[in-house]
């Protein structure tokens, strides 16, 4: 099957995305009505939580929960064979469903430099949701530069259009200020959560880079995009921050994009010097193992990040990685 499309001109992705970037009246209408409800109901301070496990419920979690496929430098290759190895993604979308998918595209750089997710990537991961059955494939980040240039910049947006996915910029309207239960320092906060109430399932898909500050950025980190706000001001508190997002949501898959991994100068990179091609990517329903495995990736000595055990240490799934028995394709 040929899943090409003509290809967007930079005119024509403006005016689809500033379409779609509103997603429908119906979030925020749904919203008011969730918060409005019954006379019973108690919000926190800032409205109703998410349900963390909502984009997992109803699936079979029980069989190989661990792929990598390396070897090509066809990212699209290595998407469709770690996805084919877990069984396929009718596994993990169903028909009707709308999937969110969460890419990294939060500075306006080219794709060769290797701090936003591969377009390509990306691109095949929404295909296969949408030959799984979903309904809606809705792609979207808070980026720190310009949201219309990042999508623009790195490749992500017009990839994913063309592949059928809807792109989600953020906008006043999409956010809101949600209590996050159970979280030592998140515990209530601005969130990009107009995608995540409408989703029935959520995918990341986020590349392996060196940070400034927490050591990586990969699949849990991938998250820290969906906060609005002064979100900066959590930088201390770096790896608690970014553990504490698995109680806002617990991902229906993570896929880690080792295309390119930038060893240095991360999380922005500059130089192509900084970049490695290491052809691989990883998919796993275990958010934390991924990340594990991911710090393979970097070639470093040291342990891997703090927010990976606080991850483990709330029971979202386990460092260590090798006990899943991946199963590995090469190319």
């Amino acid at each position: 099957m040929d899943d090409r499309r003509p290809a967007l001109d930079r005119r024509t992705f403006f005016r689809r995305i500033l379409a779609a970037s509103g997603l429908s009246a119906g979030i925020l209408a749904g919203g008011a009505y969730l918060a409005s409800r019954g006379e019973g109901d108690v919000l926190p301070p800032g409205g109703r939580p998410l349900d963390p496990d909502k984009y997992r419920r109803g699936l079979d979690l029980e069989g190989k929960t661990f792929a990598v496929a390396s070897g090509s430098r066809d990212g699209a290759l290595l998407v469709r064979q770690a996805v084919k190895a877990l069984g396929g993604m009718k596994r993990f979308v169903k028909a009707g469903e709308t999937v969110l998918v969460k890419p990294n595209v939060a500075f306006d750089r080219s794709p060769m430099l290797g701090a936003t997710t591969s377009p390509e990537v990306a691109a095949q991961v929404v295909r296969l949701c949408l030959q799984a059955g979903a309904r809606r494939v809705l792609v979207a980040d808070n980026p720190i530069h310009k949201p219309e240039g990042c999508f623009w910049k790195t490749g992500v947006g017009p990839a994913v259009k063309e592949a059928g996915g809807e792109v989600v910029l953020p906008a006043p309207g999409l956010f809101e200020r949600i209590p996050v239960p159970g979280t030592r320092v998140l515990r209530a906060w601005e969130v990009f959560d107009g995608p995540l109430r409408e989703a029935d399932r959520v995918i990341g898909v986020a590349p392996v880079k060196d940070h400034n500050l927490c050591g990586a950025s990969m699949g849990l980190k991938n998250w820290y995009g969906l906060l609005g706000g002064r979100r900066q001001q959590f930088h201390q508190k770096i790896h608690q921050v970014i553990a504490d997002f698995l109680e806002l949501l617990m991902p229906t898959l993570t896929v880690l994009d080792g295309t390119r991994v930038l060893m240095a100068h991360g999380p922005t990179g500059g130089s192509v010097s900084d970049v490695r091609r290491a052809d691989v990517v990883a998919l796993s329903t275990d958010p934390v193992a991924a990340d594990a495995f991911g710090w393979t990736l970097l070639s470093r000595k040291e342990r891997h990040p703090a927010y990976i055990d606080l991850a483990a240490e709330r029971g979202r799934g386990t460092a260590d990685w090798k006990s899943l028995e991946p199963i590995f394709w090469k190319g």
